[in-house]
């Protein structure tokens, strides 16, 4: 739209200098119709010859204006116009010398050149200094209004893409995220899988044949999908990372345990939870820890002191988690990325959900979002 826009106007801006210079160069016709009967010809000659050179974009520089300067030198006020279009045209180039010099040449050669049409009469000579000094200043001014409104049309546009490459650089740090939170949660189910299977091995002599049998291939098959898990998702965690254990741990952290950071931290949390976390499929639960603990840091951050009100529903057909905050005081000595509710709308919306976060009237602020059920789940029965 910006490109059309700018592309209409530069359409505009030609036809209005085409305008102008067809003025110009009538106003030279008309203007020396009082002249002798054979200076007529030559002089719209000159006319016609200096408007072409100034319509004709590859006549600019510098033909144009040597043109137009000589021809000014010699038949004096009818194409001061052209001139000073002339001069425009170099002061908006950012040619200020050269327009000045110009300048400087079509006057001065002008007292020794034809009479009859003197710049330097009584009557004329204010508007022949008059003029090309409004041509050159005008000409410089619209050349800086417009090269600053090129530089902040560049900056809006540098800004757009880098919002744009932001965006999608924390849709793939979320991606990446999830990947690894469910490479942590499916690890630690498979070696839990594997253990019992292992344990029940063990007394292949209290078992009947194929089920010992099925066990053993149930085991070997749990170990090698947990190595082919460890080995295609393992490479997403974060290599700076260190681990707390050797021990493969589920990343599977309580809401609870962030209400009880954030009060301890000085925050006023207000946690309200229905039905049972295990009724929400494990990715919902993560979901929802992260819904909380960027609600809880951006109330922390942007108002500091304020009540913060979280609830949460995990039962069937949709898990629902809303935070809400009230007005409190926007703190200055800390910085955020700015991008986490992208991560956050791009964690939900994979999951089929919808996230929303906007005001909530008298300076409050409203994070929540809803992710429903697969049909599985849905199935164990509905609210009570």
């Amino acid at each position: 739209m910006a490109q059309v826009s700018s592309t209409e106007s530069r359409r505009w801006a030609a036809y209005g200098r085409g305008a102008l210079v067809t003025l110009c160069v009538l106003a030279a016709a008309l203007n020396d119709v009082s002249v002798v009967g054979r200076y007529l010809a030559p002089v719209v000659t000159a006319a016609l010859v200096c408007g072409a050179a100034l319509l004709v974009p590859r006549l600019r520089w510098p033909v144009s204006p040597l043109l137009v300067t000589v021809a000014t030198a010699w038949w004096g006020w009818p194409l001061l116009p052209l001139l000073a279009v002339a001069l425009f045209d170099l002061a908006v180039d950012r040619r200020a010398r050269v327009a000045v010099g110009c300048a400087v040449a079509a006057l001065g050669a002008n007292l020794l050149s034809y009479r009859a049409t003197s710049l330097w009469t009584g009557q004329s000579y204010a508007s022949t200094l008059l003029l090309p000094v409004l041509a050159v200043l005008l000409g410089l001014w619209l050349g800086s209004r417009r090269r600053l409104v090129q530089a902040l049309a560049a900056d809006v546009e540098h800004l757009r893409i880098e919002s744009q490459l932001r965006e999608e650089a924390a849709r793939i740090t979320e991606r990446s995220r999830i990947a690894a939170e469910m490479h942590d949660v499916l690890a630690h189910r498979l070696s839990l899988i594997a253990l019992h299977t292992g344990v029940l091995a063990t007394k292949n002599d209290t078992l009947p044949a194929p089920v010992a049998e099925r066990l053993g291939l149930l085991r070997t098959t749990s170990v090698e999908a947990l190595t082919d898990l460890r080995d295609v998702l393992g490479v997403l965690r974060d290599p700076d990372a260190t681990p707390a254990s050797a021990a493969l741990t589920p990343v599977m952290r309580e809401v609870g345990e962030l209400a009880d950071e954030a009060r301890a931290a000085g925050q006023r949390v207000k946690l309200t939870t229905e039905g049972r976390a295990e009724q929400a499929p494990t990715t919902h639960r993560l979901a929802v820890y992260r819904v909380v603990q960027e609600a809880l840091t951006n109330a922390r951050k942007h108002a500091d002191g304020a009540e913060v009100t979280v609830r949460i529903d995990y039962r069937p057909p949709a898990t629902l988690v809303e935070v809400t905050n009230s007005a409190g005081t926007p703190r200055t000595d800390t910085v955020g990325s700015g991008y986490g509710l992208v991560g956050l709308r791009e964690r939900v919306t994979t999951l089929g959900g919808h996230l929303d976060a906007g005001p909530a009237g008298a300076g409050a602020w409203r994070l929540a979002a809803r992710i429903p059920h697969p049909a599985a789940i849905e199935q164990n029965g509905p609210r009570t």
